[in-house]
C-alpha cells in the first residue's frame, strides 16, 4: 500500500510482528528516532525503551530491551534481545520486577552490581509504562 512500510519485529524467540504500518517510533541508542516509507538506510542500535508504531490512527506499543534496527525505504526489521507488546506485559510481575531491582539496587556494593541492578530496573518501569498504555 502506497505511504506504508513493512514492519517486522523479531527476538530470538519469535516473531511479534510483521505487517505494513504508517509510522515507527524506536528507541534508538542515540536517542529516538522515526520511520516514515521512502525513508533513507541506515542501522541503528537500540536501547532499552518503548517501540511504537501507526496503523492508520491506532497507535502500538512493545517494550524492547536492546537490537538493532535496519531502516531500508520499504521496510524496517528490528530485531530485539526481549520484545514484548503492551497486552502482553503482566503488570503485577513487572512492578515486583521494579521492587526486587530496587532493593538490588540499594544492597549493591560493587558498580558491576550497580549496573545491573540499573538495567533491572529500567526494564521493569518500561514494562510498567508500556503495559499501562494497553
Amino acid at each position: 500500500m502506497p505511504g506504508q512500510i513493512h514492519l517486522d519485529i523479531a527476538t530470538p524467540e519469535r516473531l511479534l510482528v510483521s505487517e505494513p504500518v504508517d509510522e515507527v517510533i524506536a528507541p534508538g541508542s542515540e536517542g529516538e528516532f522515526g520511520v516514515l516509507s521512502g525513508h533513507c538506510c541506515f542501522l541503528a542500535m537500540l536501547r532499552i525503551g518503548e517501540l511504537r508504531y501507526r496503523q492508520g490512527e491506532q497507535w502500538k506499543r512493545l517494550s524492547v530491551s536492546w537490537g538493532y534496527a535496519e531502516v531500508e525505504p520499504r521496510r524496517i526489521t528490528v530485531l530485539a534481545e526481549i520484545a514484548e507488546r503492551a497486552e502482553e506485559i503482566d503488570l503485577a510481575r513487572a512492578e515486583a520486577a521494579a521492587k526486587a531491582a530496587e532493593q538490588q539496587l540499594a544492597a549493591a556494593s560493587k558498580r558491576e552490581e550497580m549496573a545491573a541492578a540499573r538495567a533491572q530496573l529500567e526494564k521493569a518501569l518500561l514494562r510498567l509504562k508500556v503495559g499501562k498504555k494497553k
